[in-house]
């Protein structure tokens, strides 16, 4: 049995095929090879098109089963692991409606600290183990 991870980054997608029985990598690859493009429309701003993330997740798998080291028919589950704090937002029928917020963003961080202040750090740092400070919520506030 083959598993394929797909890790969802900033700078490019990385895909691995496993072998489940042996935890051997059988396959790796990336794409694409320099970094993905930041849109910045002002300072301190950070945006990402998940459908450019869509495009990059499917060319690193086409490297991967370029390799010809495994049948793609022999994956049998996948994973994926996605940027954390990213905000995508889609309507009900799941079509995107913007590019991502992604986690390096900064206008919410001042309505993050709004929710710290209110909600209470003591009550945060114990209960969130965090503070709101740039999480997603404070992203949709803003």
């Amino acid at each position: 049995m083959l598993l394929l991870g797909i890790d969802i980054g900033t700078s490019s997608v990385k895909v691995s095929v496993v072998d489940a029985a042996t935890q051997k990598t059988v396959s790796t690859a990336q794409y694409p090879d320099e970094e993905s493009p930041i849109t910045a429309l002002h300072p301190g701003w950070a945006e990402q098109s998940p459908n450019m993330w869509w495009q990059q997740a499917q060319q690193a798998i086409a490297k991967c089963n370029a390799s010809g080291g495994y049948n793609p028919q022999d994956i049998a589950a996948i994973g994926i692991a996605y940027q954390m704090h990213g905000l995508v937002l889609v309507d009900k029928d799941q079509k995107l409606l913007r590019d991502s917020i992604i986690w390096c963003d900064s206008r919410a961080v001042e309505i993050g600290q709004q929710a710290f202040d209110a909600i209470g750090h003591e009550e945060c740092l114990s209960h969130l183990l965090n503070s709101p400070g740039n999480f997603t919520a404070s992203k949709l506030a803003g």
